[in-house]
């Protein structure tokens, strides 16, 4: 999934490229493409929850934990 929104990022800043935008298109159809992609993560975590036990591989078995942020690491959004 993080190989997931690092492109669709890619996509968002190439549309927003002012000397030599992405074509609408192409953007309709990574959005496109991100969402079946989407959509098979929630049909994964489905079977997961149903199932009680191993995916098929698309979601790791085990989920990285992420570091704990150190005081005044985090900002609010204004």
């Amino acid at each position: 999934m993080e190989d997931l929104r690092n492109h669709l990022f890619v996509t968002l800043e190439a549309l927003l490229d002012k000397d030599k935008p992405l074509e609408i298109e192409r953007a309709a159809a990574v959005a496109k493409t991100a969402q079946v992609i989407v959509n098979s993560a929630k049909v994964e975590v489905d079977y997961l929850k149903i199932s009680g036990g191993r995916g098929t591989g698309f979601i790791p078995d085990q989920v990285q934990q992420l570091p704990k942020p150190q005081p005044g690491q985090l900002r609010r959004l204004k």
